[in-house]
């Protein structure tokens, strides 16, 4: 009886790897943007045009990972001089620092929805806890590819000053709201 239940645990154990699914990010249709106050005139919107990543996520046992490559050369703010501002060493510096990466093991279910991601960001060699909200989580089969496809939008509010990035606050707000429409495909 005592090898039956070991068995069945393993068993168990081995199904629990097993249904877990890898969604690789589409990068055509996932856009990390940001808002920040400028100057307390305005608010500033830009985006990153580079972005890979994954989730792999097992719904039965409610758990999964995430990880996100964010290319920081590949900012966009609309306008090329700002562009180069913002890829230089008072802001991302770019040229040491090519990418900001999103990793977490911990992501929250409200039933079959993923509602919410803990994690750390890499930004400037830092690396600092962050927790992501995750609303308007699905998944249906992609009417187009003909694959199962997750999407949701994703958000949180970072101090870029706890990264290093400093220059002109509080001129240029400290606070930076950060938005993600993620979509992403079943891996086959």
């Amino acid at each position: 009886m005592k090898k039956l239940l070991i068995a069945a645990a393993i068993a168990t154990l081995s199904g629990a790897v097993v249904a877990a699914d890898t969604y690789n990010f589409d990068a055509t249709h996932t856009w990390p943007s940001f808002e920040i106050n400028h100057f307390g005139l305005s608010t500033q919107r830009g985006r990153f045009d580079k972005t890979t990543g994954k989730a792999v996520i097992d719904f039965a046992a409610k758990k999964g990972s995430v990880e996100a490559v964010i290319e920081t050369g590949s900012i966009n703010m609309g306008f090329e001089k700002w562009n180069e501002h913002l890829k230089s060493e008072d802001f991302f510096n770019a040229a040491k620092f090519p990418t900001m990466t999103f990793k977490a093991d911990a992501l929250t279910f409200d039933g079959d929805k993923v509602v919410a991601a803990d994690g750390t960001l890499t930004l400037l060699g830092v690396t600092k806890p962050v927790k992501l909200t995750v609303s308007n989580f699905k998944c249906l089969p992609h009417p187009m590819l003909k694959v199962q496809a997750c999407a949701a939008d994703i958000s949180t509010t970072i101090k870029r000053s706890d990264w290093g990035m400093t220059k002109y606050v509080p001129y240029v707000s400290d606070e930076v709201t950060i938005k993600i429409p993620v979509e992403s495909l079943k891996q086959q």
